[in-house]
């Protein structure tokens, strides 16, 4: 990397986290610290609620799971504008009216104490994982690609966080999460249209999209209804409603951005705005990466987008098989390539059954090219120490065209777009974890009748805590399938169940007994888990089925508990 690459990245990283810091000086309270004096416009708001879920995994993750997958995983998103609305007109309003630092306080006055501790635990192991994984999965991409070890760029992301979090509370998430989408939006801006500009080379914009529809990669709707396909239209309305529900309705790493504001009218229009946004934004990022793969069809790619793994394994045992695949797939390109000409050619005349033709010849050099590389993953695996098979390389495709493509000084935004987004989504999560273990626990269990000042240094403690916690999980990780679907599977295991107690609290009036809804919500979590692990739905529709069995078993319980304690009195 260039000198003028290492100024941009960390010049830029430096004045965020200078500006978070100064412009959050002076929380006195727990009240500034964890709800930043209720002072954030809509905007604001809006922009961090984004930030907060837009985090570095979206940025390596997705364009090269669009590259390798296509454009379905927007489907992801079809749920969250319905979800903004339902949050908007029955959670905030709960939320403000009851004055609530945390979701999980509302539970208390419905279901008692028991209910609430187990709420926000659920939520604590979630997001505490998520916490490490935010820091873990650009790290080890970046590391490679910087020459960093791992854990240096685990501390560096980890410590720049709590340098500003620990400082300044919500008030420095907030003013942090501003500089941040601002970087992000000009980076990715600027490397769609140097993306755009490379391809004019060969093909014009709609020639592009033609090409990646060829090779299936604008599957952007898939209407099937079927509980194996991971994402169609149905899983993305259904379970992801019920996903993004739990996530902006009873995630306390969303909810504190919006208890923030000035209003309920406030909170709601940065909900909104963020849910007009958010799809554009996704699908943006997903046809840049369909956009990479274009590119790569015109311009030979490396064998493996892991240089550094493609090192260790050309010294390995398997390196002349991995050279005679690197002959054979170099020769298929170059035989593909003679077809794109040709087709660019029958693209300028118009001529659409030599179009069809040749789009039709390059499938099957696309096929060819898919095999081979099925065959190079398999023995990087074999060849390189402690290689997992979930260590999916198409994580490193968009990183890896960056550094390669980009020009000097735009490859170091780009990385600060990368740690940007990881510092967002990270300290965002700090806060909450922060805010929940002092309100819903320290303070309601512990030390029911402290003072103001022994709440804020509480809660500063506990930032500093999860933030270290954070950092020793991320240097234990190892990679899942897909960095983005990683946070997504482990928030559908306990976002379905958490929802589910939400819903009964709000709108089940029938159940009343706690001890009800505390048994109903542990065995909803079992079944979960158990689901998950026998496999037989994919991850997207566990949000649903763990709130339906919230449902089901609450309302059953409660039906049964005379009886039950009849048994229980006479024993």
């Amino acid at each position: 990397m260039a000198f003028w690459d290492w100024i941009v990245m960390l010049g830029t990283l430096l004045f965020i986290v200078v500006y978070g810091t100064l412009k959050s000086r002076g929380s006195k309270n727990i009240e500034g610290y964890l709800r930043g004096d209720n002072a954030d416009r809509w905007w604001t708001i809006g922009l961090s609620v984004m930030a907060t879920q837009a985090s570095a995994i979206t940025f390596l993750s997705t364009p090269g799971q669009a590259f390798d997958d296509g454009m379905r995983f927007v489907q992801f998103y079809f749920g969250l504008p319905l979800a903004m609305i339902l949050i908007s007109v029955f959670f905030i309003p709960m939320f403000y009216r009851l004055k609530v630092y945390t979701a999980y306080e509302f539970l208390e006055d419905r279901f008692g104490v028991n209910t609430r501790i187990l709420t926000a635990l659920l939520f604590l192991i979630q997001r505490g994982l998520a916490a490490g994984i935010t820091i873990y999965a650009p790290a080890i991409i970046l590391s490679k690609i910087l020459g960093w070890s791992l854990g240096l760029t685990i501390l560096f992301i980890g410590i720049l966080v709590i340098i500003y979090t620990v400082s300044g509370g919500q008030k420095a998430v907030a003013q942090t999460h501003k500089q941040q989408m601002a970087v992000i939006f000009t980076g990715m801006f600027f490397a769609f249209g140097f993306l755009i500009w490379y391809l004019y080379d060969h093909v014009n914009f709609d020639q592009a999209l033609t090409v990646a529809g060829n090779a299936g990669k604008m599957n952007i709707i898939d209407l099937d209804f079927d509980l194996g396909n991971r994402y169609n239209i149905w899983s993305g309305i259904i379970g992801g409603l019920f996903l993004q529900l739990s996530y902006f309705g009873t995630d306390q790493s969303q909810v504190q951005r919006y208890l923030s504001g000035t209003s309920v009218r406030e909170s709601r229009l940065g909900l909104m705005f963020n849910g007009l946004l958010k799809v554009p934004m996704q699908f943006f990022i997903l046809l840049t990466g369909v956009l990479v793969f274009v590119f790569y069809e015109f311009t030979q790619p490396p064998i493996y987008f892991n240089e550094i793994a493609l090192e260790q394994a050309m010294h390995s045992p398997h390196a002349d098989e991995l050279k005679a695949l690197d002959r054979e797939r170099t020769h298929v390109f170059k035989l593909k390539s003679g077809e794109y000409k040709r087709l660019t050619a029958a693209f300028d005349t118009g001529d659409r059954p030599a179009v069809d033709e040749h789009l039709a010849l390059i499938r099957k050099f696309q096929a060819k090219e898919k095999e081979i590389g099925a065959k190079v993953d398999s023995l990087i695996v074999l060849s390189v120490p402690g290689m997992e098979k979930g260590e999916d390389d198409t994580d490193y495709v968009f990183i890896t065209w960056i550094m390669t493509y980009l020009p000097i000084g735009l490859i170091g935004l780009l990385l600060a777009v990368i740690f940007s987004a990881a510092m967002s989504s990270t300290s965002a999560e700090l806060n909450a974890l922060a805010a929940t273990t002092t309100v819903d626990l320290y303070k309601r269990v512990f030390k029911r009748e402290g003072s103001d000042r022994q709440y804020l240094r509480a809660g500063k403690a506990f930032t500093l805590l999860f933030g270290i916690l954070a950092i020793v999980f991320a240097e234990l990780a190892s990679l899942f399938d897909n960095l983005i679907e990683a946070v997504n599977i482990l928030g559908s295991l306990f976002y379905g169940t958490i929802l589910g107690i939400f819903l009964v609290a709000f709108w089940v009036k029938y159940v009343r007994s706690a001890f009800a809804i505390f048994w109903g919500a542990i065995l909803a979590e079992a079944g979960v888990l158990i689901i998950y692990n026998l496999e037989w739905v994919e991850y997207l529709w566990l949000n649903l089925i763990g709130c339906v069995l919230v449902l089901v078993y609450s309302v059953s319980l409660q039906l049964i508990q005379p009886y039950l304690m009849r048994i229980i009195n006479r024993k």
